[in-house]
């Protein structure tokens, strides 16, 4: 019986000390969110503003739009982007960031994976880890898995001019994201999304006359409207990029605040059932010797 009551003592310990890593971990994670959340807040409303406009000029510019970067073409070779964290303990996070990019390569791009035509930038060692595995024939660019380190605009703006610059060359035809948007702590949106080339915003019809005529923005370009994209659509894209980074990076953060907040309390179940087993045992143990006590008196006595 003491060996069993040793055994229920020394689990309590060992749940314990977890339970105090997964409290610890999850204030800090609580921290790191506070400024992650502040930055994705600040930033989102500007960001989706000049995508919303960047969509809306090349929509309304047609095939004119004096920039390679909307040039639609036939796709024969691909890049996937997965950003991930570089850290597990965040529950699901990093597996439903990779799932979303999956479905898109499972549904479109598998004749690409197959012909060896379709490369992958990991952000994040989870996502290069989890494609390694599971796209072995992908040819990986790994330059930029550890970004998370050193999380600023200008390192951001120099991988998503790198993307830019490949995807201008011809050295890809596609470029396809896939991250997290946060909302809050708790909750985290996971989708996969075109960067490049250029997505164009569908023509609304007029409500008055369905069907026969369609809205267009009457845009004036001062200056020229080469020179203005020439610069305008550079920013913005980098600036789209550095917003999926964000995004994740507080989504990261958000999932595992919440992941560790519940195992701390899956811990304390725990214990709770792991003190009624050792008061259980305790108690046997006690009786136990009572009844050796009287049984040995009672022999004394015979």
């Amino acid at each position: 019986m003491s060996g069993k009551l040793k055994e229920v003592r020394e689990r309590i310990r060992s749940v314990k000390t977890t339970q105090q890593t997964t409290k610890a971990m999850k204030m800090v994670s609580a921290a790191k969110l506070r400024k992650a959340q502040d930055a994705i807040v600040k930033l989102r409303p500007y960001a989706d503003g000049l995508q919303r406009m960047l969509m809306n000029i090349m929509s309304n510019l047609g095939s004119d739009t004096g920039t390679s970067y909307g040039e639609f073409r036939e796709v024969k070779r691909v890049l996937l982007v997965p950003i991930t964290s570089n850290r597990g303990l965040a529950g699901a996070f990093n597996t439903n960031v990779n799932k979303a990019l999956v479905e898109r390569l499972e549904e479109d791009f598998m004749p690409h994976y197959e012909d060896g035509r379709l490369d992958i930038l990991p952000i994040g060692k989870k996502g290069r880890d989890y494609f390694k595995k599971r796209y072995p024939k992908a040819n990986f660019i790994e330059d930029h898995v550890m970004l998370f380190d050193d999380l600023h605009f200008p390192q951001v703006s120099e991988v998503a001019q790198r993307i830019m610059d490949a995807f201008t060359a011809g050295q890809y035809d596609h470029v396809e994201m896939a991250y997290a948007k946060f909302k809050n702590a708790a909750t985290q949106y996971f989708s996969s999304e075109q960067f490049l080339p250029v997505a164009k915003s569908e023509v609304k019809e007029d409500n008055k006359d369905k069907g026969t005529k369609a809205f267009r923005a009457d845009y004036i370009f001062e200056p020229e409207k080469e020179a203005l994209l020439e610069e305008l659509i550079p920013s913005i894209l980098h600036t789209q990029f550095f917003k999926y980074c964000l995004d994740t990076h507080a989504s990261e953060h958000g999932a595992r605040m919440t992941a560790m907040d519940k195992a701390t309390e899956n811990a304390e179940e725990i214990l709770k059932d792991l003190r009624i087993n050792y008061n259980k045992a305790r108690q046997e143990a006690i009786t136990g010797e009572i009844l050796e006590i009287v049984g040995g008196a009672a022999a004394l006595e015979g």
